[in-house]
Order: C-alpha cells, then structure tokens, then sequence
C-alpha cells in the first residue's frame, strides 16, 4: 500500500454548556480572567453520557459520512486518558456497540496528543498490511478528573470525542496522512499528572506555556518538511486546544497566515486527546476546508510528547 487517508470525520459533544459566569459561582473567577488567560468562554460538560457514549456518538458520525459499514472496519484505536474500565477497553466497548466484527481494538494514553499518535499507528498498521480499513478515536470525559475548587484547572477542560475514517490509499495515489513528527520529554512528565483511583489533574501552567511556546513550532514545522510542504502552503493548521495564547503563539511562528487555525478552544475548552478530531471535524463541517486541503494537525501535552503530521482533508 502507498498509505493511508482520512474519508470522513464526526464528532460529538455533551448538551450541557457550563460558561466563564457559571463557574465564577462555583469558584473564585470570572469571566475577564478566564478569557485572559486561555481564550477560553465556554466548554461542554457530560452529566449522564460515559466515555464510550461520546466516543460512539462520533465514530457513527464519522462511519456515517464516509458511506461505510461497521462490517467494513478491521481496526479500532481510541486515543483517551479518562477511562475509568481497565477491561474491555474503550475501543472494544465501542467497537461492540457499532457491531464491528472482530476488530483489532486498542486504546492509546499519550494524553493530549494521544489522536495524533493514533492516527500514525493506524498509518502505520495499514502500510503494514495489518489493516485495511479503520476508525481512530480521541474521546475524553475530563470533567471526571476536576477539582472544581480549584480555579487553575476547572476552568480549562471540557469533554467531548472526535473520529476519523482511515482507509488505504490505492497503489500509487497520493498518501493522504504524512510522515509523523513525534517524540516526549519525560524528564519534565510531572508538568501535567492525573493521580490516583479517585484522579485529580494538576499542571504547571507555566511550565508547559514556556515549553509549548518557545519548543513546538520547530517540530510542527518539521511534519511539514516529512510532508514535502511548506507552512504557507497549508490551508489549515489544527493544533491541539490547550490555551488561545499557545495556538496563536505557535501559528504565527510557524507562519501559517493563510491558513484556517482551529480555534475550537474557545467554546469547547481543552479537551486533551478529543480536541484535535473535535477541531477538525468542526471545520470541515462548517465547510471552512475542502477535499485535498492540506492540514498540519499537531498534538501536545501530558507527558510531556508531542505528535504531528500533515494531512490531507476528507
């Protein structure tokens, strides 16, 4: 196989919306600081949906778009880490629940980047020949992890899922998902950490600000050079939504001026391994991008790792 592409995206988000003014009355904020600090006005909070629920709602979405079955996909992979089951894992549980038969199903936990690595693996397992066609999921039900007394990270997240299609490409065409840009600095993993049976996320705001504004604009740059483009080439630049501040401070290194730049932050929130697909499909939707538009997607977070690569839109 010359590789893979992407044939559709969905995505799901809760109906609950909880705004910047909502929490000023659950803990010691506004909406002046919130939106000053991350960008951030609104995010969307799941009450009776689980993880699986979210991660379902798009992956029927996504199948739905592409004209494909349930019976057409041999692989599953669930980028997430909110599971609260250690066993079925979230991909089987959804793969069960879309009647897919006898997929290889597996989650993967590199947290906030986690849809990016899932997308390469996937790439990878169909150059392989180990798959011919899958569905790659990022879902999150970070509101499990708030300390909602804690106005440092109860105002950031949100939760929410986003899926892609993946099939191979013909011999010869053109591969629609680039070489993958991917890597971590573990000496610095406890910049971001979810703790515990009864988990509770805590970061170092500043930290990851300095590392992800000042270390992740070469590497994003550097898919693009796998890719065979260059920014200004790009027409859409998908970052994960950690912060306003980062995603604009990584654009304009970069130099994408053309481009659209998701920034899906500001009424979702962060919400780790589903803001890139959740981004993305929201763009595309919204018409925003068109078929064959090249597209930098580019993971960062917990970990601290970090995954990117160029795409090309469904």
């Amino acid at each position: 196989m010359s590789g893979s592409r992407i044939v559709a995206l969905g995505h799901y988000q809760p109906p609950k919306v909880l705004s910047n003014d909502d929490l000023a009355t659950l803990v010691d904020t506004t909406d002046e600081w919130v939106r000053a600090r991350v960008g951030i006005r609104t995010r969307h909070i799941a009450e009776g949906e689980t993880l699986v629920d979210m991660a379902t709602e798009a992956a029927q979405k996504a199948l739905a778009r592409s004209g494909r079955t349930a019976d057409e996909i041999d692989l599953v992979v669930v980028a997430t880490c909110t599971a609260v089951e250690r066993s079925p894992n979230t991909a089987a549980a959804v793969a069960a629940r879309l009647g897919v038969r006898a997929p290889a199903a597996y989650d993967i936990n590199t947290v906030c980047s986690g849809f990016s690595y899932a997308l390469a693996t996937v790439d990878h397992a169909i150059r392989a020949g180990a798959a011919r066609r899958a569905l790659v999921i990022g879902a999150e039900r970070m509101s499990d992890t708030l300390d909602w007394t804690d106005r440092s990270t109860c105002v950031i997240f949100g939760d929410g899922a986003g899926a892609a299609v993946v099939e191979a490409q013909e011999d010869g065409a053109e591969p629609g998902i680039g070489p993958v840009v991917w890597g971590s600095e573990p000496e610095k993993g406890d910049a971001v950490v979810i703790t515990g049976w009864d988990p509770v996320i805590s970061q170092q705001g500043q930290s990851v600000f300095r590392w992800a504004t000042t270390q992740l604009a070469p590497l994003a740059r550097q898919a693009c050079e796998r890719a065979g483009i260059d920014p200004s080439e790009l027409k859409g630049f998908v970052p994960h939504q950690a912060n306003l501040r980062i995603i604009d401070a990584i654009a304009n290194k970069l130099g994408v001026t053309d481009a659209v730049v998701a920034r899906d932050v500001v009424e979702s929130g962060n919400t780790s391994a589903a803001s890139i697909p959740l981004a993305f499909s929201k763009l595309v939707e919204r018409g925003e991008l068109s078929p064959g538009d090249p597209v930098l997607l580019f993971g960062f977070g917990g970990g601290l790792a970090y995954a990117g690569q160029v795409v090309r839109c469904p």
